[in-house]
This record gives structure tokens, C-alpha cells and sequence, in this order.
């Protein structure tokens, strides 16, 4: 498929690259997993494999083969061949066919799954992008007007027809579409309260600065990015300081900068951080984190580690229950 317009950010990205973080490569992959995975699994394939993310707005693509599309993610009005298509379902697509993403109209990140996902070659066991370290993706960077990229054999077995249905469940559930995420709401603002585990390091602050900080608002600041998301609101005080000798970060690390502020780590997080984390969001909710944008609001809810599995288990469960109704009669 051939890139005409690459929007403002858009990149290779699949679930990211594990296993290297001690050699001091981050995980990358895309920031909204279960978005990636759900266009997966209504295109046929594995839910690892590669796809376009893209961000703020979509890109514009032509395709020189016939095959099959899902849009998952932020909500758009994308158009192929000038006609509207819908979101979260598979559309084939014939060769020549142009396909138009626009502006999103909500959330912040677009996927573009194909059939047979996007096959650029995998370095470290992975085809996402790291920018940073230039691997990855399409040499290591985002895309660019003219790039071509290839398709991957589609999976046996796939039914085109079996996919559409499960996109109609989809319609009379919506819930199956994300993560179910707790929300609150603000006037017409949809607030979404992420949950999170306390620490490791939550005995940094007194226990007046916790309360703070799983009741206070903050709001997402334009200085935001793949690499993690910057929050403005009640500043957390810590007892001697935040800083602390430097020490791993996984997604979902919640840090409390100098200022008292917080940042939550997305999948371009670094390997290692010297802030004190508060807290660590559990992985269904970094779906809901992953599409916010600047000037939107968050809020963060503690939970225990045991209630962070199970909550994690049912969201695997829905990917299994869709998987389910594309791979059986």
C-alpha cells in the first residue's frame, strides 16, 4: 500500500518489543493495544501483527492489492473512494482503492489494520517503531508522502462473512469495543478513571499526598506524547524529594516530577526513570489514556494488585469472545 498523505504522525506499530529493556530499548508498539488488537482480529489476523497508528488525524492511502481493512480507535469519517465507511468493522478493499482518514473527531489514535498486517522487515523481534532509536517500522521513523509499505499473506481460514457479523455484535455491544473502563462525568465531559496500583515507591509521599492524588482532576498539557502523558492539576508532595536513584519503568508508571505533577509512561516510555512512581495504571486502561487529548481530563483510582488481574483477565476475555465469533460458524 502506498502512503499519499501521511497525516501528522502515523508509524509502524505492533505490540511492542520485549525482552531488550536491558540493553536500553523501549517497548514502543502501539499505544492503544486493544484498539490494535480488535482491527486485528476483524482482519484475520494474529493480534500482534503490524498496522498504521496513526495520531490527531488519519492518512491517506491507495492500496495496489485487493484486501481487507478495519479502522479501529478514534473516531473518524474516513472514506474510500469518496464513499463513508464504518468504523470497527472489516471492509474489502479492491486494488487502486483509495482510502481517506481525515481529522478525528474523537480520541487521539487511529489504527489501520490489514489483512495479512503491514510487513516491513522485524528487528528485535518486532516491526514496531522507535523513533529514538531509528529501528523498527519504516527505517525507524514515521511516514512519510510516497512511502510504500507491503502487506503480509493473509491468515488461512478467514471468512469475510464471520468478521462482519462480529463487527455487528460489536453495534449491540459496544462495551466490546474498548477496555470497560470506569468514567465519570463533568458537564458533557466524559472523565475516565484509571485505575492504578499504588507504587512501588507510594511510600515517597505522605499519605495526605496519596489522597491527593487518587482524588484530584488533572488535565492532559499539550507537551504530551507517545513516550507519556503530562498531567496539570493538585501538585503531590513527596516527604524528601522526588527523585530517587534510577530504577525500571513499565507502561503504566505513574511519576511525580519535581513540580509535584504527575506523568503517566505510554509504550515510548524509557527503560529506566529517576522520579518516584506513585502508582502504576493498570494495562486495560492505558486504552482509555492512550486517546486522551490535551486540555481532556483523567483521574486516577487505586485498586490492588489482585483486582488489577482480574480486571485485566476480562478485558483478555473480550478479545476471545470476538475471536470466538470470527473463527466459528
Amino acid at each position: 500500500m502506498n502512503i499519499l498523505f501521511p497525516g501528522p504522525l502515523s508509524a509502524v506499530q505492533d505490540m511492542g518489543r520485549t525482552g531488550h529493556a536491558a540493553q536500553g530499548y523501549p517497548e514502543c508498539g502501539a499505544c492503544d493495544k486493544y484498539a490494535l488488537a480488535l482491527g486485528n482480529l476483524l482482519c484475520g489476523n494474529p493480534e500482534t501483527a503490524a498496522a498504521i497508528e496513526m495520531t490527531l488525524a488519519g492518512a491517506t492511502v491507495q492500496f495496489d492489492q485487493d484486501t481487507v481493512i478495519a479502522l479501529t480507535g478514534a473516531a473518524c469519517d474516513a472514506k474510500l473512494d469518496g464513499q463513508s465507511i464504518p468504523l470497527n468493522a472489516p471492509m474489502r478493499v479492491p486494488a487502486g482503492a483509495t482510502l481517506e482518514t481525515g481529522m478525528f473527531t474523537a480520541g487521539l489514535r487511529g489504527y489501520l489494520c490489514v489483512q495479512g498486517g503491514v510487513d516491513v522487515a522485524p528487528v528485535l523481534g518486532s516491526r514496531s517503531t522507535d523513533q529514538k532509536c531509528r529501528i523498527g517500522g519504516l527505517e525507524g521513523r514515521a511516514l512519510r508522502k510516497g512511502d510504500h509499505l507491503p502487506i503480509g499473506k493473509p491468515a488461512p481460514g478467514y471468512a469475510f462473512s464471520r468478521a462482519a457479523h462480529a463487527a455487528k455484535v460489536l453495534l449491540d455491544k459496544p462495551w466490546l469495543m474498548r477496555p470497560r473502563t470506569a468514567h465519570a462525568y463533568l458537564g458533557g465531559q466524559v472523565i475516565p478513571l484509571l485505575r492504578a496500583v499504588p507504587g512501588p515507591q507510594d511510600d515517597a509521599f505522605p499519605s495526605e499526598s496519596l489522597r491527593t492524588f487518587f482524588s484530584g482532576l488533572y488535565a492532559v498539557t499539550p507537551d504530551s506524547n507517545r513516550m507519556g502523558v503530562k498531567l496539570s492539576g493538585p501538585a503531590v508532595a513527596s516527604k524528601n524529594g522526588s527523585d530517587i536513584l534510577s530504577d525500571g519503568i513499565v507502561e503504566g508508571s505513574v511519576q511525580i516530577s519535581a513540580n509535584g505533577q504527575p506523568i503517566l509512561m505510554l509504550a515510548d516510555h524509557q527503560t529506566t526513570g529517576g522520579y518516584a512512581k506513585i502508582a502504576t495504571v493498570i494495562a486495560p486502561d492505558l486504552s482509555a489514556a492512550a486517546q486522551l487529548r490535551p486540555g481532556e481530563l483523567a483521574a486516577f483510582r487505586p485498586i490492588t494488585a489482585q483486582q488489577a488481574v482480574r480486571l485485566s483477565r476480562e478485558t483478555a476475555q473480550q478479545l476471545r469472545y470476538i475471536k470466538e465469533l470470527i473463527d466459528h460458524d
